[in-house]
């Protein structure tokens, strides 16, 4: 018999201990980078911080699934079957909003300064970094487990606007190693919170649709990625994501495919199965 206790609120205790972990890994990247320590050692570390939330959920875990095996619930998340329709899909909107985006910034600067990658080696470098150090680092814990679990009590929309809020205060700390003050930093904030919030409702939809966390992990990347490669203003290339993002995230509620995000009673996935 399995005398394991069960945690009563494991996303909020999840949420709390993933900012437990991140908070002072991510001053060890501040110092790094204030000691001038080698770049690779600043990406090295800025990676393991990103992977906070996964260390909170596997810390977690024994709690919050008794007799399961970590392992094991990862691999059951990426075992569907990918769908080419989604993949297409999702890859097509976040190009049109990359193309959009570049549209609107080219007209303040000049073609060749309009890209911060300058060869196709780091190109391939800043890839992969910004693989390793957002999407798979944080899809696990943030979409895996905690949009999942809260699905089973609220509608995917509503648990989607929670998770996105509370994802988005996990980066609290970022906001202050920006620069910007006053008026400048608020507008970061509520862009990057309107920014997120849109991606979660977008990334909801579709993993819905085929169950597989290499869709949230396809548009994570994708957001961060596009991000990076344009020479813009922060502030302005997080306005332009925010609008962009919130436009989808509003026409999928609106269209609501197969009743993803709501409805059939608050629609909910348990075990990799729409009920």
């Amino acid at each position: 018999m399995n005398r394991e206790m069960k945690l009563k609120k494991p996303v909020a205790s999840f949420i709390l201990l993933t900012n437990i972990i991140f908070l002072p890994l991510f001053l060890l990247v501040g110092a790094i980078s204030m000691l001038g320590f080698p770049a690779w050692v600043f990406d090295v570390m800025f990676c393991i911080s990103s992977w906070s939330s996964t260390f909170a959920f596997a810390a977690l875990f024994k709690k919050i699934y008794p007799g399961q095996s970590f392992i094991q619930f990862v691999k059951d998340k990426f075992k569907n079957k990918l769908k080419f329709s989604v993949i297409l899909t999702v890859s097509m909107i976040q190009a049109f909003i990359f193309v959009m985006t570049l549209f609107l910034v080219f007209n303040n600067r000049e073609v060749d300064s309009i890209f911060t990658i300058s060869s196709w080696g780091m190109l391939i470098y800043f890839f992969f970094k910004n693989l390793l150090a957002g999407p798979l680092g944080e899809e696990i814990g943030w979409r895996g487990f905690a949009q999942i679990e809260l699905q089973k009590k609220h509608s995917p929309l509503k648990a989607s606007i929670i998770i996105g809020f509370w994802w988005g205060m996990w980066h609290l700390p970022t906001w202050f190693t920006t620069g910007f003050v006053g008026i400048d930093l608020i507008k970061y904030i509520l862009f990057f919170m309107i920014s997120l919030i849109s991606t979660k409702i977008v990334m909801t939809a579709f993993y819905n649709l085929n169950q597989n966390l290499i869709i949230p992990i396809i548009i994570h990347q994708f957001f961060n990625f596009f991000i990076g490669l344009i020479n813009e203003n922060l502030i302005d290339l997080i306005m332009y994501n925010a609008i962009f993002y919130l436009v989808v995230a509003v026409l999928i509620i609106v269209i609501n495919p197969k009743k993803v995000l709501y409805g059939k009673e608050d629609v909910k996935i348990i075990n990799g199965s729409i009920t």
